[in-house]
C-alpha cells in the first residue's frame, strides 16, 4: 500500500503543473548547445589557471561565477554575498624516498613512482622511523557484514597495508557487502579514517586499477600536488601520521619477499574467516611539509521559492581542478573542461531556465558551486554544517560530476541506483524524453562516494547524480564506454582536459540539464520530501 501512494504522489507531482506547461518548455529552450558551449571554452581557458584553491585562478573563477549569477538574476545565497568563505589549511608534502627493511634486506621506494605517500599533520616535518607494517586485509570493521579486518592485531602506532575497495568486487558474491558495487568501506577515505580510530601511525594502500576506478597515476599526481583540509581543532593530529598509496608493482616485490602473491593474497582475504598478519618489515621515510592557511569561496545563489522560500532545491557541480602543476608533453595548466566545467555550465544553464519562467517555484532553487571537491568534498561538507536554508528544510541535491559532451545518449545513469526513490521520479522525466534509466556499470569504482551529493547524503537528504552516460543514441554502448576510457586513462585529473571545439558535441549535456531542470521544478513545485530506500546504509531509523 505504501509502494502504491509513493507512485501516486510522484505522478501527481509530474502532472500538477499541467497549465505550466509553456512555461516550462519556454523555460527548458534557454538550455542550448551554444550557451553551453560558450561556458566550457571561457571556464576551461587557461586564463582560468586551473581553478585551483588559494590561487589567482581562484579568484577568477569564483568572480566570474558571481557575474553570471548576477546576469542570471540569482540573489546573493550568503546574507549580501555570493560566497561562503571556507576556512581551510595547504599541505605539500614532500619526499624523495622510501625504505623499506626485511631482515637485513632494504627495499629503496621512489617517490612517487613507487610510493604516493603525504603526511596530513600540521607539522613541517614528519619522520618515521622503522615502523613496524601489519598487513590488514580491506582495512574494514563493518558490524552489519560481520567483517573486521583488524581483530586480533596489534596496530597502534604502526603502518597498517590495506587492499583498495571491497570484497563483493572481487568475488561478485552479493552476500560479501554488496557484490561488484561498492561500498562506503571501499572508499580510500575510508580505509584513511578507520585505520586512524585503530591507532595506526601510517596507512598504505595497495593500488589496483579496477578497484580503485582510476590508474596509478592519480594517487601519484595528488600527493606531489598540495593537498587541502577543513581547519580542526587539533591541527589534524586525529588522523594517522602519514597515508598514501604502494603501486601495484612495488607491493608485488614487496610482498614477494615475504613469500606471498598479491593476487591470491587479495582473494584470501575475501574470505570471513581470513586474518591479517605482520609482515615483518619496517618503512622509513622523512616527510617535509609546506604549511599555509588561508580561506577558499563556496559560490551560491538563490532564487527564492513564491510559496516556501524556507525549503530549497539545491544544484551543486564543483568549480575546483588542480591548477598549474607538473608538465606533461609541454602543458602544466590542469584546466578540467570536463572535470568540472561541462558541469559548471550544466548548473548554469538549469539556473537560466528557472530564471526564465513566469512565475517562481514555490520552493527555492539554491545554485551551489562548492569548493575543493577534488580534495574529499570540502567545500560541500563545510556547507552542509553551514547551510543557508536548514537541513530539514532541504529537500534534495542534484549533482553533477565531469559531463563528457560526446552527444546524445539513450541513457539516464543513476550513479547511486536504488538508494532512494528519487530513482522513480528520473524515470518518468527520462521516458519524457524517450531514455531509459540504468544503475551505474561502474558501481565499483564509488563514484557515489566521490562528488559533492555525497556531503549531502551523509547528513540524511537523499540526493541525485545522473546522467546519461554508456548508451550512445548514434553509436551505440560499445562506442560510448571506449569514449569513457579514452578520457579516464588520457585526460581524467591532467592537463589534456581541454576544451576542443572540434570534438565536444552538446547535445547530450542539454537533455541531461533539461531532465534536472524538470525534476527540480517538480519537486520545487510540491509538498513531496524524497525518501531512502529500505536497504539503503543512508536510511535513518532503519
Amino acid at each position: 500500500m505504501k509502494k502504491i501512494i509513493s507512485i501516486l504522489c510522484l505522478t501527481v507531482c509530474f502532472t500538477a503543473c499541467k497549465t505550466s506547461k509553456t512555461d516550462i518548455n519556454k523555460a527548458i529552450e534557454n538550455i542550448s548547445t551554444s550557451y553551453l558551449a560558450g561556458q566550457v571554452s571561457e571556464i576551461g581557458s587557461d586564463k582560468f589557471m586551473g581553478r585551483q584553491p588559494f590561487t589567482e585562478g581562484e579568484t577568477i573563477t569564483i568572480n566570474y561565477l558571481e557575474d553570471q549569477l548576477k546576469s542570471l538574476g540569482f540573489e546573493p545565497a550568503f546574507g549580501e554575498s555570493y560566497f561562503q568563505g571556507v576556512p581551510m589549511v595547504e599541505i605539500l608534502s614532500s619526499i624523495n624516498e622510501v625504505t623499506v627493511k626485511k631482515s637485513s634486506k632494504i627495499f629503496k621506494l621512489n617517490a612517487p613512482d613507487d610510493a604516493a605517500i603525504i603526511s596530513p599533520r600540521l607539522k613541517k616535518e614528519n619522520r618515521i622511523e622503522d615502523s613496524e607494517m601489519i598487513f590488514a586485509g580491506f582495512g574494514i570493521v563493518a558490524p552489519e557484514y560481520g567483517w573486521n579486518d583488524y581483530e586480533g592485531l596489534d596496530i597502534k602506532g604502526k603502518t597498517v597495508v590495506v587492499f583498495v575497495n571491497d570484497p563483493g568486487l572481487y568475488t561478485g558474491n552479493t552476500d560479501l557487502f554488496k557484490g561488484r558495487e561498492m561500498t562506503y568501506y571501499g572508499r580510500w577515505t575510508y580505509k584513511y579514517e578507520e585505520a586512524a580510530r585503530q591507532g595506526a601511525q601510517g596507512v598504505i594502500i595497495i593500488h589496483e586499477t579496477e578497484g580503485a576506478g582510476y590508474p596509478y597515476t592519480i594517487p601519484r599526481k595528488s600527493s606531489i600536488t598540495s593537498r587541502f583540509y577543513l581547519e580542526s581543532a587539533d591541527s589534524n593530529a586525529s588522523m594517522c601520521q602519514f597515508t598514501g598509496w604502494f603501486s601495484a608493482d612495488a607491493a608485488a616485490k614487496l610482498f614477494n619477499e615475504s613469500g606471498y602473491d598479491v593476487q591470491k593474497l587479495r582473494m584470501e582475504a575475501c574470505k570471513k574467516e581470513f586474518s591479517g598478519f605482520p609482515l615483518d618489515m619496517k618503512i622509513s621515510l622523512n616527510i617535509r611539509n609546506s604549511i599555509r592557511f588561508n580561506k577558499s569561496n563556496n559560490v551560491a545563489g538563490i532564487l527564492r521559492g513564491s510559496a516556501k522560500a524556507d525549503e530549497a532545491v539545491v544544484y551543486t557541480a564543483h568549480w575546483d581542478h588542480f591548477g598549474i602543476g607538473e608538465k606533461e608533453q609541454g602543458d602544466s595548466i590542469y584546466n578540467g573542461a570536463v572535470d568540472n566545467g561541462t558541469s559548471m555550465a550544466w548548473e548554469l544553464a538549469i539556473g537560466k531556465a528557472f530564471a526564465s519562467l513566469k512565475k517562481r517555484p514555490e520552493r527555492s532553487i539554491i545554485l551551489l558551486f562548492p569548493t575543493a571537491e577534488e580534495q574529499g568534498l570540502l567545500g560541500s561538507a563545510y556547507y552542509t554544517s553551514h547551510p543557508i536554508v536548514p537541513l530539514k528544510n532541504t529537500v534534495t541535491c542534484i549533482n553533477n560530476d565531469g559531463l563528457l559532451p560526446i552527444g546524445r545518449m539513450k541513457d539516464v545513469t543513476i550513479t547511486g541506483y536504488g538508494q532512494s526513490d528519487l530513482d522513480s521520479i528520473v524515470r518518468i522525466a527520462a521516458e519524457g524524453q524517450g531514455r531509459y534509466v540504468a544503475g551505474d556499470p561502474d558501481s565499483h569504482t564509488g563514484m557515489y562516494f566521490r562528488s559533492d551529493q555525497f556531503s549531502f547524503v551523509q547528513k540524511g537528504i537523499p540526493s541525485l547524480y545522473c546522467k546519461g552516460s554508456n548508451d550512445s543514441r548514434e553509436y551505440g554502448k560499445e562506442w560510448a564506454a571506449l569514449q569513457i576510457k579514452d578520457y579516464i586513462e588520457n585526460k581524467y585529473h591532467r592537463p589534456a582536459d581541454n576544451y576542443d571545439p572540434e570534438s565536444f558535441n552538446f547535445e547530450g549535456i542539454v537533455e541531461d540539464a533539461a531532465l534536472a531542470f524538470r525534476v527540480g521544478y517538480e519537486i520545487a513545485n510540491s509538498d513531496f520530501f524524497p525518501k531512502w530506500r529500505k536497504g539503503s546504509e543512508f536510511r535513518m531509523g532503519k
